[in-house]
C-alpha cells in the first residue's frame, strides 16, 4: 500500500473507516463479521483504522476495533474521536447537521477531555491512541482550549498525534497555534467538495487531510438503489427514494467512465480523491473483504489529466438532490 503523511504520521493512502461495522449504520451486522472485516483490511494493507467513541452504543465500535487489532496492535495506526458520547449529567450544545434529526450534541470542555481519552483507551484495550480527534468543534468552547487539554495527553503519553474533525480553516489555524495538528478529517468526495480555504490552510501548515465518507456513504459505489429498513442513511435526505433515483441518474456519466476505464465506480471515486492533493487520504468502510480489496486497489490507479478533466466536467453538472450531511 502506498503511504502518505499526516503531519509527522505516515499512513496508508487508503485506510479503513470502521463506523459501518456497528449495528444500525448500514443495517444489522454481527460482531464476528465486523472483526473479520477489520482483519481483512489489515491483511490488505489498510493499517490506518478509524473509529469513534460515538459509533454504536456504549463504545461498541471502539471495543470491536480493539478486539480485531489485538495481537497486531504494532501494525496499526489507531484513530478515534471524542466529544459526542457525553458523560451522563454533563451539559451539551447543539451542532446543526443535514440529517433529518437536525442536530448532534457536543461537549468538548477541556475538563472532560482526559476522561474521554481514558474511556477510549479502555474500549480499545490499548495504552496509547495514535491519532485522537475532536469529533466536532464545540460552539461553546474555543477550539484552542480543547486542544490545550489534548496537548496534555500528548505530554503524558496517552496520545501520539492530535487531529480535528469537521472544522474550518480558522479553527484549524487557532488549534495549530497551540499544538501541532497532524490531520483534519472532513467530508470530501465526488458529491461533497472540500472547503478550499481549509485545504489551503492544511497545506500551509503541513497538516494532512483525512476524507470521511469518500464514497458518499456508499452512493459512489454505484450500487445503492434502495435502503434496508435498519439503515442510518434513511436520516439523510439525499437517500430518500425520490432523491436517490434522481442522484443515480445524474451519476450515470461517472459510472460509464469507470466502465470505460475498466474499474469500478468506487475505485474511480477513490482514485480521483487521491489525485486532489498529495496529503489527502481516504477511509472508506466496508463489511465485505472483496469490496475492501477493491477499494484499496484504487491507491494504485493513475488517472490521466484528460480523464481528470472529464470527471470535473461531469461533476460540475452533478448537482446532488437532498443537501449535504453537514
Amino acid at each position: 500500500m502506498k503511504t502518505r503523511e499526516l503531519g509527522n504520521l505516515r499512513v496508508p493512502a487508503i485506510g479503513f473507516g470502521a463506523m459501518v461495522l456497528s449495528p444500525g449504520m448500514y443495517g444489522e451486522i454481527d460482531d464476528a463479521r465486523g472483526e473479520n472485516a477489520i482483519r481483512a483490511a489489515l491483511d490488505a494493507g489498510a493499517t490506518h483504522v478509524d473509529t469513534s467513541d460515538a459509533y454504536g452504543p456504549d463504545g461498541h465500535n471502539e471495543r470491536l476495533v480493539g478486539r480485531a487489532v489485538k495481537g497486531r496492535r504494532d501494525e496499526v495506526v489507531l484513530a478515534t474521536k471524542f466529544g459526542l458520547a457525553i458523560p451522563e449529567g454533563e451539559a451539551s450544545r447543539p451542532i446543526p447537521v443535514g440529517f433529518k434529526f437536525g442536530e448532534l450534541r457536543v461537549n468538548a470542555t477541556p475538563g472532560l477531555v482526559r476522561g474521554y481519552a481514558e474511556r477510549s483507551l479502555r474500549n480499545l484495550d490499548t495504552d496509547v491512541i495514535d491519532l485522537y480527534y475532536l469529533h466536532y468543534p464545540d460552539p461553546g468552547v474555543p477550539v484552542e482550549e480543547t486542544v490545550g487539554a489534548l496537548a496534555e495527553l500528548v505530554k503524558d503519553g496517552l496520545v501520539k498525534h492530535i487531529g480535528l474533525s469537521n472544522v474550518n480553516a480558522a479553527q484549524l489555524r487557532a488549534a495549530h497555534a497551540v499544538h501541532p495538528v497532524a490531520a483534519v478529517q472532513n467530508e470530501w468526495s465526488m458529491w461533497r467538495p472540500a472547503d478550499p480555504e481549509l485545504v489551503a490552510a492544511a497545506r500551509e501548515l503541513g497538516v494532512g487531510i483525512v476524507a470521511w465518507s469518500p464514497l458518499g456513504t456508499g452512493f459512489l459505489t454505484g450500487t445503492v438503489q434502495s435502503l434496508g429498513t435498519d439503515d442510518f442513511r434513511h436520516n439523510a435526505p439525499r437517500f430518500s427514494a425520490e432523491n436517490l433515483a434522481g442522484n443515480n441518474d445524474r451519476f450515470a456519466p461517472i459510472r460509464d467512465l469507470a466502465t470505460h476505464l475498466g474499474i469500478s465506480p468506487a475505485q474511480l471515486a477513490l482514485a480521483w480523491l487521491l489525485h486532489q492533493d498529495e496529503h489527502v487520504t481516504a477511509i472508506p468502510g466496508s463489511r465485505t473483504p472483496a469490496h475492501i480489496a477493491e477499494n484499496l486497489a484504487a491507491a494504485d490507479i493513475t488517472l490521466h489529466p484528460d480523464t481528470l478533466a472529464r470527471i470535473d466536467e461531469a461533476l460540475a453538472r452533478f448537482e446532488v438532490s437532498g443537501g449535504t450531511l453537514l
